[in-house]
């Protein structure tokens, strides 16, 4: 956001740092922001000094956050009872466009988030769950997926589309022939020096298919394409393949299976591959949309929230309220604490500080 005014740029700033700490209430802090702004400015207008004025601010902000930490409570959860961690997320979503299902997606948003959460450091790492989201169905149909989902189908129509105790090989190098650094070029101008250039072709796919075969692994997941005669190889040795994946979902493969990205075919080896109980294509409906589903890993802290919903504008606002609920949910498990909404407790710290305010004779209770 390009914003020319000075203030504006602070108030900017004071709402992106309210949804990258906090995540939910960025409309809030701008809103007291500025009704704190309108007040300090009548105070300049009556000649009261900038500094008393930021000394008499800073002066009720201690008072207000010791009177929150005094009317707040405390609630005991776990992974047995996550009803409280329900309850409190079901009130940030009941401003989105997404209420109508505020129960559901809150159950969705505490459980991926517990699913990855370390409850004895009190620590959340949301890098580990990843929200995907495809147009289509309705936003009931919205689920948990205790595992990876990427936006890709098998390369080969007739490879398995289902697949248990997979061995996944996570490869960064391409099932192609090496391309030549130089820029000579090699005349062929015989069949016979076609059929050699061929044999040493297929020769070179034929070792890479046997390279992932020897050491066990059951899944190729690669980040480039696959040249088409790779590729049908591949098939006629029933090894599955997903090829163009990009390189977050290989990391994040990698975390959740257990496995290593592999750069070249020379270091693949068993110890470097993942695994997971269960790899599946699923289509959608009529339309051709496939999507993979990894799930049951060995891994099993990194999860995929699936969003369904009628149009694009409609997955991108869940997905917004979804990182909202996220967000909730990770901050309750740092800090149990809670105050009632609706602006309660808003109201309660201004009569503390107006009360308070009595105790200072100075300009400081302006």
């Amino acid at each position: 956001m390009d914003v020319d005014n000075q203030i504006a740029k602070l108030m900017v700033e004071l709402s992106q740092s309210q949804d990258y700490e906090i995540g939910d209430g960025t409309t809030g802090v701008v809103v007291l922001a500025g009704a704190l702004l309108e007040h300090a400015e009548r105070l300049l207008e009556r000649g009261i000094h900038p500094i008393r004025v930021a000394e008499g601010y800073e002066l009720a902000s201690r008072i207000a956050v010791d009177h929150l930490q005094h009317i707040s409570h405390k609630f005991e959860f776990g992974l047995d009872n996550i009803e409280p961690l329900v309850g409190t997320c079901m009130t940030t979503l009941s401003s989105k466009i997404v209420n109508r299902c505020k129960r559901a997606l809150a159950e969705i948003a505490v459980k991926a988030v517990l699913a990855v959460a370390d409850l004895e450091r009190k620590d959340v790492n949301l890098d580990l769950i990843k929200v995907e989201g495809k147009v289509g169905g309705k936003l009931e149909d919205t689920e948990l997926v205790y595992g990876i989902l990427i936006d890709k189908d098998m390369s080969h129509p007739q490879m398995p589309k289902y697949i248990e105790n997979a061995k996944i090989a996570i490869l960064t190098c391409p099932f192609e022939p090496p391309k030549p650094k130089t820029k000579h070029k090699v005349d062929i101008d015989t069949v016979e020096k076609f059929q050699t250039l061929r044999m040493q072709e297929q020769k070179y796919f034929d070792d890479m298919v046997q390279k992932c075969k020897d050491v066990g692994a059951t899944l190729v997941i690669c980040q480039w394409g696959f040249d088409d005669e790779a590729n049908h190889l591949l098939m006629h040795r029933n090894l599955p393949a997903v090829r163009w994946v990009g390189g977050v979902e290989l990391e994040l493969i990698a975390i959740a299976t257990g496995g290593r990205i592999v750069p070249r075919f020379q270091e693949l080896t068993p110890e470097k591959l993942g695994k997971a109980g269960i790899v599946r294509e699923k289509s959608f409906g009529t339309t051709k949309d496939r999507m993979l589903y990894i799930e049951h890993c060995a891994n099993s802290r990194a999860v995929t929230i699936f969003i369904r919903g009628g149009n694009k504008m409609m997955i991108e606002e869940t997905k917004r309220s979804i990182h909202d609920a996220l967000c909730v949910a990770r901050n309750l498990i740092r800090n149990n604490s809670i105050v009632y909404g609706g602006g309660s407790a808003e109201i309660s710290c201004s009569v503390a500080v107006e009360a308070a305010a009595d105790r200072y004779p100075g300009v400081e209770q302006v």
